[in-house]
């Protein structure tokens, strides 16, 4: 999957600790396990739905567990929207992954601000590895209908501790490194992922 073949809509607003509308998206029923990446900004634990978002959450869990995560960087940051990571190591070389899976955007949860979601190329059912951290309410992202346009990106966890640290990567300098737009100038790394409770 290439970098450039990523699509977002670009969407505004302010980026905040956790929205109320973060609060109900997530799922009552589910005991989540929680993932915690140490960067070398500082840790942000992420609650993941295994429930909600099975598919996804397995293949998630399954990257973290086999160390993938470790190494790699924050390619990707768009103030007022997203933060993007999961595939690329320091100097933009993409790292191999497995095959793509099913895209559950159709769920019911929203990308709200604090939640993970998939990201992908146009092609609905393309997300691996790569993820992005919505720092916005982003309502264009959600699940509209089972067509291309309407697919939507797959919500499967949320920020429950470290949006400090995700609104500091939020604000960080961003360049251009050769095809790639919105790199961070510095290296943002993610050490270490690791499973901090059972699924």
């Amino acid at each position: 999957m290439k970098f450039r073949d990523l699509i977002f809509v670009a969407a505004a607003g302010v980026l905040g600790i956790v929205s109320s509308t973060a609060m109900a998206n997530k799922p009552g029923s589910e005991n989540c396990p929680v993932v915690r990446m140490t960067t070398s900004m500082g840790d942000i634990d992420i609650e993941v739905y295994s429930t909600s978002a099975p598919a996804t959450a397995e293949n998630f869990l399954q990257y973290v567990s086999e160390g993938f995560y470790d190494g790699l960087v924050f390619h990707r940051v768009i103030p007022n929207f997203v933060i993007q990571g999961g595939g690329f190591e320091p100097g933009m070389t993409q790292r191999a992954n497995r095959s793509p899976i099913k895209n559950e955007a159709d769920n019911g949860l929203k990308n709200a601000i604090g939640t993970l979601s998939m990201a992908r190329t146009n092609e609905p059912h393309s997300a691996s590895s790569q993820f992005f951290i919505n720092l916005n309410d982003n309502e264009s992202l959600d699940h509209r209908g089972k067509n291309p346009s309407g697919w939507g990106y797959a919500v499967f966890g949320r920020v429950v501790a470290g949006m400090d640290v995700v609104g500091e990567i939020a604000v960080t300098e961003t360049t251009t490194a050769g095809p790639f737009k919105d790199v961070p100038a510095s290296d943002i790394i993610i050490e270490k992922a690791q499973i901090l409770s059972p699924d």
